[in-house]
């Protein structure tokens, strides 16, 4: 009985000792391609932004942004971004214009065509200033994006995307839709 235990411990130290040869050969299997998508990229947007606001009248104005961010590999990325819409009529001589500065992650869906679409979550802080009386509206920023981006060269990416903002303020929270375009350049 010992010699038979003594038998299964050497196969199985054998086939453990093979399944990590195996594992650690697997690590070095990765398409080098696969690294190409790494890097860092600069964004710039543009378009429409909808204010939702039960503290005053809802509008819609022109939005514009920009940012630096990082791509892992194929499918995740994140980014740092500011973004300005303002001007917002929200009451008789009383406008509202938010900053907001958020730290984003993404999720680019795999596909075997030039279009990729992607999810993504942020969180950052708003800078909501209020002109005409009325207090300003600051506060922790959460953005939900959803897109496509659309390869245009090795380096180019158009990106389409809906990006729904939510400012946590004192009082009632200025909530934006916005629908961007705007281009990624990778390095």
């Amino acid at each position: 009985m010992k010699a038979y235990r003594k038998y299964l411990l050497a196969a199985a130290a054998v086939l453990l000792g093979g399944t990590a040869a195996q594992a650690a050969d697997l690590g070095n299997t990765v398409p080098p391609d696969t690294y190409a998508a790494m890097g860092f990229y600069l964004r710039a947007d543009a378009g429409w932004s909808f204010l939702n606001w039960s503290g005053g009248n809802n509008d819609s104005k022109p939005s514009f942004g920009g940012g630096i961010g990082y791509r892992f590999d194929d499918n995740l990325r994140t980014d740092l971004r500011l973004d300005y819409s303002g001007k917002y009529k929200v009451a008789p001589g009383a406008d509202l214009s938010l900053t907001t500065a958020t730290g984003n992650l993404y999720f680019d869906i795999p596909t075997s065509m030039a279009i990729t679409p992607y999810l993504g979550a942020g969180v950052g802080y708003s800078w909501g200033s209020v002109s005409g009386g009325g207090s300003n509206k600051n506060g922790l920023t959460a953005a939900l994006m959803a897109g496509l981006g659309v390869n245009l060269s090795d380096n180019m990416t158009l990106d389409v995307g809906y990006r729904f903002v939510d400012v946590f303020a004192t009082g009632s929270n200025p909530k934006e839709h916005q629908v961007l375009v705007g281009l990624r350049y990778q390095f």
